[in-house]
């Protein structure tokens, strides 16, 4: 889901393990992170330890204009992410997904924050790690390829943030970004990547982490994740800015409070505006241009956002309503694309939950939202009420809209834009999943 108005405002290379590489740190026990699981052929770890995705996110192509498209030249950029599981040693994933040629990463860090200042891309100085690509500072990354990192000893904690600096010299050309953060992000001129302050990122930006896809960890119980496929609901629009309250972070807050340092990870592949049946780039009702970062069609997203993630376990699949708002597809196009979606994923071994789609009454011109629409909107959620074919259903549009009307969000619940929740219609969400549902 995405309003056209806040738009702007709201082949792995593979870093092989190396054992006695000078890549290790001093006393970072090299013997296990070389011998450290792997995943199989099937994706599956090959043990109860190894790596475990903490976190990613979704990259589309840059925007039709704009900096996303035209790219950079001797930039860096400081993401900040959240984590979720724990690990005693960390790596990235940087991606040149959608580029249209090869791209030069020239220098990378990884670190926490400097919880001791104001300024969020500050860096705790005891914590920052020189990252390096099969032993080398630097590495190309070829068009459509993703760049692991060699591992780095950096213990990590749950539902802690870490900053990721990535520095590009030469011209990038239209970036692989992720356009919907709700979390603030940092950009500036030349090599900033060792910086301990943030002084010299010069330009920040609450919408984008530019090139980055993902971060894993070492753990010792590797549990796989739960992934959820949504849209701007998922991403957490109407919740406030850098404060980690989407739903999906919501959700693992609640498995770790249950499950300690056992609970999966929650790994949220939600792009902001995605639809099950059309591209980002198509336009919808009430004058929305279409975008490249809405991504591609949810069957398109899979093999890089559900299935190339280490041992996932359960998939939440909450798309939809975008379908029908923008594109005024049908209960039945509806439907069935969301039955083809819960077949591939079961062919894959994953448990398939679904949820029912939440109400916008209110939200934009009289095109967007309309008593068709509506219907359309109630006759999807009563075919997934009652179906038996997911492994699971969660009531999202139960818990989410006014009794009194239910094509309404409930007020208290509303960001105010009609269509996206606040801080509390995020935890409701979360409270919704029964976690015995999600876990195996």
């Amino acid at each position: 889901m995405l309003r056209t108005q806040s738009w702007k405002t709201t082949a792995v290379t593979c870093s092989l393990l190396l054992a006695g590489s000078s890549v290790m740190l001093s006393g970072a026990g090299s013997s296990a992170l070389a011998n450290s699981p792997t995943k199989s052929a099937s994706g599956r770890s090959d043990s109860h330890g190894g790596w475990a995705n903490t976190w990613m996110t979704p990259v589309t192509h840059g925007d039709s204009a704009g900096s996303t498209q035209r790219g950079y030249t001797d930039t860096s950029f400081r993401s900040i992410i959240h984590t979720t599981v724990s690990g005693s040693a960390v790596r990235i994933r940087l991606s040149n997904q959608h580029g249209d040629h090869s791209i030069t990463v020239g220098h990378a860090t990884v670190a926490k924050p400097n919880l001791s200042t104001a300024d969020t891309a500050d860096i705790d100085p005891a914590t920052l790690r020189q990252l390096s690509f099969n032993g080398q500072a630097s590495a190309v990354i070829l068009p459509g390829d993703t760049l692991l990192s060699d591992p780095v000893r950096l213990p990590v904690g749950s539902q802690q943030d870490l900053l990721v600096s990535a520095y590009f010299p030469t011209a990038t050309g239209p970036t692989t970004f992720h356009g919907t953060t709700l979390q603030t992000n940092y950009v500036g001129p030349g090599d900033l990547t060792g910086d301990l302050t943030g002084a010299g990122y010069t330009t920040p930006r609450n919408c984008c982490w530019f090139f980055l896809s993902g971060v894993d960890v070492l753990r010792d119980d590797a549990e796989g994740p739960v992934v959820v496929l949504g849209d701007s609901l998922g991403e957490g629009n109407g919740s406030t800015l850098n404060a980690n309250t989407r739903w999906p972070n919501l959700l693992f807050a609640r498995l770790a409070a249950r499950e300690g340092n056992h609970a999966p990870a929650v790994l949220n592949a939600s792009l902001a505006g995605n639809r099950l049946n059309h591209e980002g780039t198509e336009p919808g009702a009430g004058g929305f241009p279409g975008f490249d970062e809405l991504g591609r069609n949810v069957e398109a997203r899979l093999s890089d956002d559900v299935f190339a993630e280490i041992d996932v376990q359960t998939v939440i699949t909450d798309l939809g309503i975008n379908d029908i708002w923008m594109s005024d597809d049908s209960a039945t196009a509806i439907i069935t694309k969301l039955r083809q979606l819960n077949q591939q994923l079961k062919e894959h071994g994953l448990r398939s939950v679904v949820a029912t789609l939440a109400p916008y009454q209110g939200m934009g011109s009289a095109d967007e939202w309309t008593p068709a629409k509506e219907a359309t909107r109630q006759a999807v959620n009563d075919y997934l009420r009652h179906s038996y074919e997911f492994d699971g259903v969660i009531d999202f549009d139960k818990v989410l809209r006014d009794p009194a009307n239910p094509a309404r969000l409930l007020p208290a619940f509303d960001s105010g834009d009609h269509i996206h929740p606040n801080d509390a219609g995020n935890q409701a969400m979360a409270n919704a999943v029964s976690l015995s549902l999600i876990q195996r």
